[in-house]
């Protein structure tokens, strides 16, 4: 059975709300030791309950409506700058609200210290994230259907008890997926199951492994390898500020986004350098190859549908983290509007770098090197089978690495076969795991949103590509090397895709600032291991995850646009996000510009990866470019 768009959202709305709360104190707002806030401080609890209660009190506010997400509406970036150390701040809220009954969604802004709405509106035609009250609901209400519980007996299962329901976001399919075979269709709005697919059974896989040292066993135990610091650590920590090396930043735990950077600079000769002003990842979308009709539907936006900051799990300390991690608490707001805290949900720590650089004199046989250190500052959500951590890197030369660690458990589907050979030629969309285990070809992407403001914010976006010189007379050896630099003009030339042949990458540049040797100051957006998608350009999926069609997007700064896919990603109708932002195709030169950066891992499942992956990472490095004079790294002792 099939729905049209309407059908969809009418029967299985799902909850979106991006709240942000507001501020209640009379003078300068504060957190809980006293500390006056900075305008970019994530909300504290108290401010969190005060944004819920303005809220709810209003009259338009619908009698059961959920809050999703309630976190602070950022100032606009001319506000951060200016604001002085101590200085009063204005703080607001930003709500999206879910009205289950009516199926509308509406978002309101408030201001905290007058306790007064500022805005209110109504949303047509979008859904908001699925909440965790609704994959809460869920497994009962999928249990309690008569329909569902016979297509378990046909599978010799009588104790419902012992089945794990696994919630999806219908995207523009709706389905909810436990056992192979059998597909339930849910009314979150209503609680009511509208539909149940079984399209068969199939021998049910042997026992799982288990992942604990009892049923694993173990091997022998390498000697203990011990991090000290017998001083403490080196990087100081005041509310959301970092101190490092020459580095400064800013971070925040986003709801949505996870882990966010802000005002990140680098001190050099007495000043503070800005670089970038805001980084996150953007959105994450995760479609799978397997055509089947019960599979077809699978694509999950991890940001935009689930909400990969709330998914965050506490950070397990020496396990997850070294022994020397500072391990941070955040603040998140529920459903009902009211604060939580979540434990250990940043983990920040130092670690070795290797060689940072050396020089080996060998007629004097003088050796002069130096030991690299890192600081690592990183999240990890958990978002139904698969964990992400998201680590970001920063290193005592200057550069800045963004580095994604993929583990978890691959999503299996049943099968009858139970050795590799018994597949047919025509079985090419997965690969055997284990006996009746096939886990599909996937693909994962996800969207950095990378706010340079390279020694301020009006700058340029360049292209580097590099190639043989052409024979002739001005490469008679044949071994010319030329690296041609592109101007990017505007939004419409600044959508761009990854070419190893020219050893591509991509420089933001401050037209206005030099360093001692003429350079144009700059920062270099240099790409790991990518992908291409494999599902077609027309394709509903892709049509939705747009961001997909270039590895590389450059836009004009806007305040509100922050999310690769749009706001709404959920049953969302395709085209919104940085395919609608380009569309007026801005001028990008000398302007305060924003970069996306798409990293796609293509997924080809292995045996080795079951029952549980051992981590993948993939990520990015911004490197400096003419930023500096010479090596910054040339005063780090030994």
């Amino acid at each position: 059975m099939s729905y049209s768009l309407s059908e969809v959202r009418r029967f299985c709305s799902v909850l979106l709300f991006c709240a942000q709360p507001l501020i209640i104190s009379a003078l300068v707002p504060q957190t809980a030791t006293g500390q006056t806030l900075h305008p970019l401080d994530p909300l504290t609890s108290e401010e969190v309950k005060v944004a819920a209660r303005v809220i709810a009190a209003l009259p338009q506010f619908p009698e059961g409506s959920l809050f999703s997400t309630i976190v602070l509406k950022e100032p606009l970036k001319k506000v951060v700058l200016g604001h002085k150390s101590g200085a009063p701040v204005s703080r607001q809220a930003f709500a999206v609200i879910l009205d289950r009954k009516g199926n509308r969604t509406f978002e309101a802004v408030v201001d905290l210290k007058a306790g007064r709405l500022i805005s209110w509106e109504q949303i047509e035609g979008v859904q908001p994230l699925v909440t965790g009250s609704e994959f809460e609901a869920l497994p009962n209400i999928v249990k309690a259907d008569g329909r569902w519980q016979e297509a378990m007996r046909k599978r010799g299962i009588n104790d419902f008890d012992k089945v794990q329901i696994d919630g999806w976001a219908v995207g523009q399919v709706a389905r909810i997926h436990e056992i192979e075979g059998v597909v339930v269709l849910v009314n979150m709005n209503t609680n009511k199951v509208i539909e149940v697919v079984d399209t068969g059974a199939v021998p049910l896989a042997p026992p799982s492994q288990q992942l604990d040292e009892k049923s694993t066993g173990t091997r022998t135990p390498p000697k203990p390898l011990l991090i000290q610091q017998p001083e403490g650590s080196s990087f100081e920590i005041s509310g959301q500020e970092v101190h490092w090396q020459k580095w400064r930043f800013r971070f925040t735990m986003h709801p949505r986004e996870g882990l966010v950077l802000h005002t990140v600079g680098y001190e050099d000769a007495g000043r503070i350098r800005p670089i970038l002003h805001r980084a996150s990842l953007s959105e994450m979308v995760v479609p799978y190859g397997d055509s089947e009709t019960n599979w077809r539907w699978r694509s999950a936006f991890d940001v935009g549908e689930y909400s990969v900051g709330r998914l965050a799990s506490s950070i397990e300390p020496k396990t997850d983290a070294p022994e020397n991690a500072l391990l941070l608490d955040a603040t998140f707001a529920g459903d009902d509007g009211q604060p939580y805290v979540l434990p250990r949900a940043v983990g920040i720590y130092e670690r070795d770098g290797g060689m940072l650089w050396k020089h080996y004199e060998s007629y004097s046989q003088n050796n002069e090197s130096r030991r690299a250190r890192q600081l690592v500052i990183f999240f990890i959500a958990t978002i139904g089978n698969y964990d992400y951590a998201l680590n970001w890197i920063f290193h005592q030369d200057g550069v800045l690495e963004a580095d994604a660690a993929l583990s978890g458990i691959m999503l299996p589907k049943g099968v009858r076969e139970t050795k590799a050979n018994a597949h047919g030629p025509g079985f090419k969309s997965g690969h055997l795991v284990s006996a009746n285990i096939v886990a599909p070809h996937h693909q994962h992407f996800f969207s950095f949103r990378l706010d340079l403001d390279v020694d301020g914010p009006n700058n340029s976006v360049h292209e580097m590509n590099t190639r043989a010189l052409a024979p002739g007379p001005t490469n008679a050896f044949l071994n010319g090397i030329l690296m041609e630099e592109t101007i990017l003009k505007n939004e419409r030339l600044a959508q761009r895709k990854m070419s190893m042949p020219l050893a591509r990458t991509w420089m933001v540049v401050n037209p206005t600032a030099q360093n001692a040797l003429g350079h144009h100051t700059s920062y270099i957006l240099v790409p790991g291991s990518n992908s291409l998608p494999y599902i077609a350009p027309t394709s509903q999926v892709r049509r939705r995850a747009g961001f997909i069609n270039n590895h590389f997007w450059a836009t004009r700064y806007k305040a509100d646009e922050l999310s690769a896919a749009g706001v709404y990603p959920n049953q969302s109708r395709a085209g919104d996000g940085l395919p609608r932002w380009v569309a007026n195709n801005e001028d990008l030169v000398n302007q305060d510009v924003v970069v996306w950066y798409t990293l796609g891992v293509t997924h080809i499942p292995r045996p080795e990866e079951w029952p549980v992956m051992p981590v993948t990472h993939v990520g990015f490095k911004m490197i400096p470019g003419g930023f500096f004079s010479r090596n910054p790294a040339l005063d780090v002792p030994k």
